[in-house]
């Protein structure tokens, strides 16, 4: 048999392709899938991650995932970590927004909100304003009030610079004339409610499905929430709106990827889930957690009827992980394209706003 030049080239070509198609044939049982998490856990990105993992691994048979808790910075350090690993699949990350595109206003970071691959918007969760039980604080005028005769003394805590809940803060200053608080940013959710029950801070600024549990059991009060309705999980609070403060505001969490797999693939991926017009593709309500779901346009489901919308989230998140890897794997780095939304918007195309 005579050897040719082609020849050569195509044996060469299979050979530098096979380990990348054996990788593929291998995801995802070939190790843990680890999923950063930019929070301490306990708050609310890390209990959106934990809810939905289950029903992602349903749909990818042998798959695990190891759920990886990196804070600091604000949710900058996960963050950095999620974008800078390698894009073979191993690696999610659980955002954000929009302390994702609001940190890089203030400082520098090592990544670009942009070239993200962004896989599910799971969650809507709207900013809630705490104090402990037996706060001498009664009411929100009464937090008003006091902000407005001593400007900049009453503590406000938030989950970090640049996060939903310190746009909450600045929203309300501008919103009332004359209210000025003292910023106090934590590390995530969890150690911010200490600092409340422990009577370290005035009031403390964090997201419904985070202080439900303990508004629940009378830990917390709730003085408003930052809604545009009130949310089903707390039908007794009123939003801001309602009580004469013009803020509505929250935060939305999901779920990406390192950049990586090709923006066309994405585009498939998505335009196989069902979609309403003007809302984003993920149908869903975590109402366990007292988070709105992507796609309801009910404001709220009962927690019988939550437990399938989550599932439907993580079924979306396996289609969309599996088709990007195939790509990422097989056709090499050089055909590799980032997913560029057409405009900076966290988790998908749509912002879940009313």
């Amino acid at each position: 048999m005579q050897t040719t030049r082609r020849s050569l080239a195509a044996l060469g070509a299979a050979s530098l392709f096979a380990p990348r198609l054996a990788r593929a044939a291998a995801w995802p049982t070939e190790r843990p899938i680890s999923v950063y998490v930019p929070f301490p856990p306990g708050g609310g990105v890390d209990q959106m991650a934990r809810v939905v993992l289950p029903h992602v691994a349903r749909h990818l048979p042998g798959a695990t995932f190891v759920v990886e808790n990196r804070p600091g910075a604000g949710s900058q350090i996960g963050m950095e970590a999620t974008f800078n690993a390698r894009a073979d699949g191993y690696v999610l990350g659980a955002v954000t927004s929009p302390a994702m595109m609001t940190i890089p206003y203030e400082r520098q970071v090592r990544y670009r909100v942009r070239d993200f691959t962004y896989i599910a918007n799971v969650v809507d969760d709207p900013g809630g304003l705490w104090v402990k039980a037996d706060s001498p604080i009664r009411t929100l005028q009464d937090l008003l009030e006091r902000a407005k005769k001593e400007p900049g003394t009453l503590s406000f805590g938030t989950t970090g610079i640049g996060s939903d809940d310190h746009l909450v803060m600045l929203e309300v200053e501008d919103a009332v004339p004359g209210v000025r608080f003292s910023h106090v940013p934590f590390n995530g959710a969890a150690p911010l409610q200490t600092a409340v029950l422990g009577g370290h801070l005035d009031v403390g600024c964090f997201n419904v499905s985070e202080g439900g549990p303990g508004y629940r059991d009378g830990r917390f009060r709730c003085l408003a929430q930052a809604g545009a309705q009130r949310d089903p999980a707390l039908p007794d609070v009123a939003t801001l709106t309602e009580q004469g403060v013009k803020v509505v505001a929250g935060a939305q969490r999901g779920i990406v990827a390192p950049p990586g797999p090709a923006a066309g693939d994405r585009a498939e991926a998505r335009g196989r889930l069902p979609r309403r017009p003007g809302r984003p593709a993920i149908p869903g309500r975590c109402a366990a957690h007292g988070a709105a779901g992507q796609g309801d346009d009910r404001g709220g489901v009962s927690r019988r009827r939550a437990r399938p919308r989550c599932a439907a989230a993580g079924d979306v998140v396996a289609q969309a992980l599996a088709r990007s890897v195939a790509v990422a794997d097989v056709v090499g780095q050089g055909a590799r394209r980032p997913l560029r939304p057409a405009a900076i918007r966290p988790i998908c195309a749509d912002w879940a706003r009313p």
